[in-house]
């Protein structure tokens, strides 16, 4: 099996680092650079990932590396000694099984660029923060759904921060839940639906994607290869969810990256020092409340399409009741879940203030911007929202040396 991971900041060699030490040597794992110079400097250094954690450093050794070969005529990236390597460095390979940990806003980019590299057979695991990228990428990269990869949506909790080169600091614990896009023409899920033996609930099976028996098995098999080594990983906490399970988790850690991330971003702070203000809570509530309320929408348009589904195949609906909203996504749970998650990561600061601080461009239309086009798209009005989205573009516009 041959893995590739694009978007080499704390996430990225975090996930390849126990990618590596998860898999026997036979399987590659590739990890995919802006620029030839930056992937033989990881040669030059060593060809070493270091992970810390409480004070312990454990490194991971191994990696091929790629990089995008377009460099910009006006680049300063650093001269490329174009040294035989050999098969540690390669590119334009095919892309089997892709990890993307890109900011959200660099991912449309760079499948953009490593799309030629991909196929129908192919499978991409999205980390990012906000959402909508895989409606993004499916509109302007893979318009052709027949010829589109297989899609995993991905949600990682873990804490991370960058020391150095290949070099991560593990903050703090948390978990990786992930969810595998539907296909048409196969139930990823059926196991789900099988009557039970017993009282345990039937859990996602690997052979509901395919197996060696399959017609269609290597169409599929990378999609399977991917999710087993995913669950391989039990010291990052993985699990298998339902496509409908990921909805929710993603729109939860959605709602607490719109308030913690801009709020810190805005105001130079840490994470916990949102909690200590009474006007933070009442920010907190506004955004949760708009954000419950574009959901509460969406799950009633969602039911309202599904009914008019029915019909239309002359099923009786009367006694049909679509399910409500969930309560984990009331405005109330929202709330719980930003003070949860601002406590547990008190110390930490935010990847938007990292973004502001350092003059990079920031996932803000990604995350608060998701919201508020969500609300617009059923008319609720988003006002909170709207704000700083606005707040945090001027804030990333003023340069940080003019502050009085």
């Amino acid at each position: 099996m041959h893995l590739h991971v694009v978007g080499l900041g704390s996430i990225g060699s975090f996930l390849a680092h126990h990618l590596r030490r998860a898999l026997p040597s036979e399987h590659s794992i590739t990890l995919i650079h802006r620029t030839p110079s930056q992937a033989e400097r990881t040669l030059i250094s060593g060809n070493i990932i270091r992970v810390e954690r409480d004070g312990v450093v454990v490194p991971s050794t191994g990696y091929k590396v790629d990089a995008f070969q377009d460099i910009p005529p006006n680049s300063r990236a650093p001269p490329y000694s174009k040294r035989n390597w050999g098969d540690q460095m390669s590119f334009n390979t095919p892309i089997h099984s892709l990890f993307v940990t890109t900011k959200a806003h660099h991912a449309l980019t760079a499948l953009r660029d490593l799309a030629p590299r991909l196929s129908p057979e192919s499978t991409i695991v999205l980390f990012q923060n906000g959402m909508g990228i895989y409606e993004e990428l499916s509109t302007h990269v893979f318009r052709n759904a027949e010829q589109r990869p297989h899609f995993i949506l991905a949600s990682n909790t873990h804490g991370t921060y960058t020391k150095g080169f290949h070099q991560v600091v593990h903050t703090g614990p948390g978990n990786i839940e992930f969810g595998i896009v539907p296909n048409p023409s196969r139930n990823f899920e059926a196991n789900l639906s099988r009557p039970s033996a017993s009282r345990v609930p039937n859990t996602l099976q690997l052979n509901d994607i395919t197996n060696p028996e399959d017609p269609d098995f290597m169409r599929y098999k990378s999609l399977r290869d991917t999710v087993a080594v995913l669950l391989l990983l039990d010291s990052l906490h993985t699990k298998w969810r339902s496509i409908s399970e990921m909805h929710i988790i993603l729109r939860r850690k959605l709602v607490v990256n719109a308030v913690i991330n801009p709020l810190t971003a805005l105001m130079g702070c840490r994470n916990g020092d949102i909690l200590s203000s009474p006007a933070a809570e009442r920010l907190t509530s506004l955004i949760c409340r708009e954000a419950y309320l574009a959901f509460k929408e969406e799950f009633q348009a969602d039911a309202n399409n599904w009914f008019d589904d029915l019909q239309k195949q002359g099923e009786n609906v009367d006694d049909i009741h679509a399910s409500r909203l969930p309560t984990s996504l009331t405005q109330s749970a929202l709330e719980k879940d930003v003070q949860r998650v601002a406590y547990a990561t008190k110390g930490n600061i935010s990847s938007m203030l990292s973004d502001v601080r350092l003059g990079r461009p920031t996932e803000i239309d990604w995350i608060n911007g998701y919201l508020y086009k969500l609300g617009m798209k059923y008319d609720v009005w988003m006002p909170t929202n709207l704000s700083l989205i606005n707040l945090v573009k001027l804030r990333s516009h003023i340069p940080l040396d003019q502050q009085l």
